[in-house]
């Protein structure tokens, strides 16, 4: 009996984060899954990415010519929306990658497109296919951590200049009257986001943002914070806490705290391992229990999902909403304030100068395991935090 046809694939965005992509096409292709017929980038190639494949440099005539069945877009945020509604207007189904629009009239119009032409859309956070994550939710709804009384994040990034100088949208607020939002919380910490949402939702099912307080700040000249702290307030269970700094002495990747009457638990992020500990000041290595995870690749579980709908897809947009509802609120949120020059020093170890705000690796730490905003740490380079309430109705 012959094999059927595997559907075919298409990238927009090659370079940048869409080699990883490439690099997760290739093994499905070997693995016979599916046949990548185009790739799309406004860069050139090398030689080397690029084989006996189509090469384009506009999305639109890359669409026209092959046909392909999924496309996966991994282009800046500011493009998203007007790429996105063109691959579903040719029938094609969709890998988005994060944060899939700046707005929820952008997230609401995009779930109309998919719902008029019967497509469907993946997006593109990667830790939703975490195993240590299943299981995490697992332990939340079993009430193995007594009643969970928070959720927070806590993430220490070290970026230099060159890590503002890579493209010209970096650290900016908008491109050509775009939203951009390319700041901590929303970029490089999405997925710290996106996990703090679905982890309050494993406590309090149907439970919806209702309101935050934002804080956010920066150590040189740009439009956007590079150290943040939100606590968000929900309809129903525990609040969510990410502090976050690009601007840090150590590297901490971003790890998910659960904090519970009877235990604690922490996600380390990359490596999706799984700790349970006695109390909520939990930290790797001090665990009373390990479970070590792997994950579900994104574009595998929708070609799963394409091939048998009754296996659900693990990030699908309609899932993203709340996320795009802070996303939104972010955007429209006071600019950040300048961390004083007292505060911050600059150091050259990563190859180009990196500020560093004094103490803010401590201070993340602290945040995220007290629930506390780093105004009320009562840290010296802070400023009064950003209150704001948020829209709970969902759209017909």
């Amino acid at each position: 009996m012959s094999q059927p046809t595997p559907p075919t694939v298409a990238l927009i965005g090659a370079t940048g984060y869409g080699v990883q992509h490439r690099e997760a096409i290739a093994a499905l292709e070997r693995a016979g899954r599916v046949r990548l017929v185009a790739l799309c980038d406004t860069r050139p190639l090398p030689e080397e990415a690029t084989g006996a494949v189509a090469v384009h440099t506009d999305h639109r005539a890359m669409l026209a010519a092959a046909r392909p069945d999924i496309v996966v877009v991994s282009t800046p945020p500011h493009t998203h929306l007007p790429i996105a509604l063109d691959v579903v207007a040719a029938g094609a189904d969709l890998l988005l990658e994060k944060p899939p629009v700046t707005s929820l009239a952008d997230h609401d119009l995009l779930t109309r497109a998919l719902r008029d032409a019967g497509r469907i859309c993946q997006v593109g956070f990667q830790a939703q296919g975490s195993h240590a994550l299943a299981a995490l939710r697992d332990a939340i709804r079993d009430g193995r951590l007594g009643k969970v009384t928070g959720i927070a994040a806590a993430g220490t990034w070290i970026r230099d200049d060159a890590y503002y100088d890579r493209s010209p949208w970096a650290g900016r607020r908008s491109v050509d009257g775009q939203p951009v939002v390319d700041g901590a919380l929303v970029n490089p910490f999405a997925h710290t986001l996106m996990l703090g949402l679905d982890l309050v939702r494993a406590a309090a099912p149907g439970a919806v943002p209702t309101r935050f307080t934002l804080e956010r700040y920066r150590t040189r000249e740009i439009e956007v914070e590079d150290t943040a702290c939100l606590r968000v307030e929900f309809s129903a269970g525990p609040p969510l806490l990410i502090a976050v700094t690009l601007s840090a002495a150590g590297f901490r990747e971003g790890d998910m705290l659960v904090h519970g009457t009877d235990g604690s638990a922490v996600l380390e992020y990359p490596t999706d391992r799984l700790l349970f500990g006695p109390d909520s000041a939990t930290v790797p290595g001090a665990a009373a229990g390990l479970a070590s995870g792997e994950r579900t690749g994104l574009l595998a579980n929708l070609l799963d999902h394409r091939r048998d709908p009754s296996v659900a897809l693990l990030a699908p947009l309609d899932a993203t909403r709340d996320f795009t509802a802070l996303v939104e609120a972010i955007l429209t949120a006071p600019a950040p304030a300048p961390v004083p020059a007292e505060h911050r020093h600059q150091q050259h170890d990563t190859g180009s100068p990196a500020w560093v705000i004094d103490g803010v690796d401590a201070a993340v730490t602290a945040a995220a395991t007290t629930m506390t905003t780093y105004a009320d740490l009562g840290l010296p380079w802070t400023t009064t935090p950003y209150a704001g309430t948020l829209p709970v109705a969902k759209p017909n």
